[in-house]
């Protein structure tokens, strides 16, 4: 199919793929694979990809992806990748989820302005996809949870300090209790 592409900036291709498809690269068929995806990584021949929720494709429940090929990609977007993580994206559907028409908007407005959104897109460089041993899955670079956030260890004493306090007051009291009974 790509072999089948122009030369041309309008000429594109789109395919759906499995999620390992920009990810895996450990055994033998794997590791042919992912050679597969360095050299279009390298050639700049993939624009976008984007990740799909679970249960959205028939015939399959885990999610999935859709890449964006070009042969020649405009001055402005050379060397990068759009990556976008639209796995939250949906509405729940039975059988299957769905796309609704705002997510839809989201999704087609950050591909058409290759653009970042916080926690949602990100445009990163082909040396970057190099750094991650070519692994170009959106969720590697847009992680949807948020920081944890580690409280300070004496206020963690502290408050379980008082729960043992707290917990010797009941046990007293239920003491009592069973005394009466």
């Amino acid at each position: 199919m790509f072999a089948s592409l122009k030369d041309t900036d309008t000429s594109r291709m789109a395919v759906i793929l499995d999620t390992g498809a920009v990810s895996r690269g450990s055994g033998e068929k794997r590791d042919r694979e992912k050679e597969i995806r360095k050299k279009f990584i390298e050639q700049d021949f993939i624009e976008t990809v984007i990740l799909f929720p679970d249960n959205l494709f028939y015939n399959a429940a885990a999610p999935g992806i859709i890449m964006s090929l070009r042969k020649q990609k405009s001055k402005e977007r050379k060397g990068k990748i759009l990556l976008i993580n639209a796995s939250r994206e949906f509405q729940k559907g039975k059988p299957k989820n769905y796309l609704g028409e705002e997510n839809i908007k989201k999704i087609v407005d950050a591909y058409h302005n290759f653009k970042e959104i916080e926690k949602f897109s990100k445009i990163i460089t082909i040396e970057e996809a190099r750094e991650e041993d070519y692994n170009i899955s959106p969720s590697r670079f847009i992680p949807l949870i948020d920081e944890e956030q580690y409280r300070p260890i004496s206020e963690i004493k502290s408050d379980l300090e008082k729960l043992e306090e707290e917990r010797k007051k009941v046990e007293e009291r239920v003491g009592k209790i069973l005394e009466k009974i």
